[in-house]
């Protein structure tokens, strides 16, 4: 029998994440440009982000028609937060009197290039990158390379610079809870064998 699923956080009904959910207004608009393999993944941060801030947009798929007037918001500078050698440091933009609408693509980093790939308008985007030496988290994945993080920690720590000093720590909390939940289920012996160390 299929287990009931929240309609909005889309986690099974007995472990709906809703009650941990903050609803925070930033000045920075957040737009997350989520590849559908990500949709059903069970850590599916980029839903918990845009179901947290007032100010953001989660849009699913691989190439987005709309880009055009999703990019175009008035009163906003579109840069997009993906590494490149001429990326600035976010801190770099958070002086600025506009404000950011920081365009997240979600997905592996496979999946998050094919994004950019299948969307030149995107890939043409001016590129931010944050500070490095960020820690994730996020225990139960091997980060592909040192600082990775995972969406929400990325628009966590990229809304704390430019938006010094509010705190955006309320969006991890059913990233945590969600987090300790997977390592109950698989139970602290698994974990340590698996992650721990």
């Amino acid at each position: 029998m299929p287990r009931i699923q929240c309609s909005r956080c889309l986690r099974p009904q007995s472990h709906c994440l809703c009650p941990l959910i903050p609803r925070l207004d930033s000045r920075t608009r957040v737009l997350l440009l989520q590849h559908p393999s990500e949709v059903n993944h069970a850590l599916n941060t980029a839903r918990l982000a845009a179901l947290g801030l007032s100010n953001a947009e989660l849009i699913v798929g691989e190439v987005f028609e709309d880009l055009p007037a999703l990019l175009n918001q008035p009163g906003y500078q579109a840069r997009l937060l993906f590494p490149a050698e001429d990326a600035l440091p976010l801190r770099a933009c958070a002086a600025s009197d506009e404000p950011i609408l920081l365009v997240v693509p979600d997905g592996t980093w496979r999946k998050a290039r094919k994004l950019l790939h299948l969307n030149p308008l995107l890939a043409a985007l001016p590129r931010v990158t944050l500070a490095e030496g960020g820690v994730s988290r996020y225990r139960l994945r091997k980060a592909p390379v040192p600082g990775a993080l995972s969406t929400i920690e990325a628009i966590v720590q990229a809304l704390e610079t430019l938006e010094a000093p509010t705190s955006f720590g309320q969006l991890l909390r059913p990233f945590e809870a969600l987090i300790e939940g997977q390592i109950a289920a698989m139970g602290e012996d698994t974990y340590q064998k698996n992650h721990g160390g």
